[in-house]
């Protein structure tokens, strides 16, 4: 059987990134034993920064003792050199906005249950718009793949990527070493929705559960109080989309269409 990965460039790709995030970083690492040592296993981080894909990698593989397998764009895997890596490394490349996206979700699901590999997923689908820098609602395709894999979903928080390369720029802030925190925590407790049909309101209510986990270690991390509801960035940008409609003289809104319907 084909393997996933080249274990003779995992080990070059290791060689290379372990001692770069060494030198940019102060890591502290926590709660890495609550990663299984084997079997699939689903982490599911916050999004912070395009630094953090290396940051969470170089937790994963040296305190968690796991090869990191991600889902990533797949403009990525079109480039040169790097996507050979990406493919040799097993990293699974996410089609958006395409037919062909439900291939990501196969690939991952035969990660988890036939090869056994340990699979990072950011929920939310991208780096976190809050003002704050708080977990954001996310997507329910992870919630989805975790009910109808049973591969335990590890929470995994961290805070400090942000000061490393902010998102939106392409300013790297290596030195001086920038402290970075990752902690870890037990297996979501999603046995409630086993068994149930993978509704809309099953997929949410499970997706909660699991950003609401990912939410408690980061304000353990920060030492702060969580904000009560997550930002909804779907939310926000209709929000700017009335405002700005109703910014505009003679233009109506859908408060005032349903205003007239009434």
């Amino acid at each position: 059987m084909k393997r996933r990965e080249s274990p003779w460039v995992k080990a070059v790709v290791a060689s290379i990134v372990r001692p770069i995030m060494t030198a940019v970083t102060k890591a502290t690492w926590e709660g890495q034993h609550h990663i299984p040592r084997e079997g699939g296993v689903i982490l599911a981080a916050n999004h912070l920064s395009l630094a953090d894909p290396l940051t969470i990698a170089h937790y994963l593989y040296v305190a968690g003792h796991r090869w990191p397998t991600f889902t990533g764009k797949d403009s990525v895997f079109r480039i040169p050199v790097v996507g050979a890596v990406a493919r040799s490394t097993g990293q699974i490349p996410v089609y958006r906005g395409s037919t062909d996206a439900i291939k990501a979700l196969r690939e991952a699901e035969k990660a988890l249950t036939v090869d056994h590999a340990s699979v990072i997923f950011y929920p939310e689908g991208t780096c976190t718009r809050d003002p704050e820098m708080w977990p954001m609602v996310a997507k329910t395709g992870l919630a989805r793949l975790a009910l109808k894999t049973g591969v335990p979903v590890i929470p995994l928080a961290h805070w400090g990527e942000q000061d490393l390369l902010p998102y939106g720029t392409a300013k790297l802030r290596p030195f001086p070493r920038k402290p970075v925190h990752l902690l870890a925590g037990p297996p979501v407790d999603l046995t409630r929705f086993a068994g149930q049909p993978a509704t809309s309101a099953v997929l949410k209510e499970a997706t909660a559960a699991i950003m609401r986990d990912i939410t408690d270690l980061q304000a353990r991390i920060r030492g702060e109080e969580p904000p009560a509801e997550l930002y909804d960035m779907r939310k926000a940008r209709e929000g700017q989309l009335t405002d700005g409609a109703a910014d505009q003289p003679g233009t109506a809104t859908r408060a005032d269409s349903d205003e007239a319907a009434e």
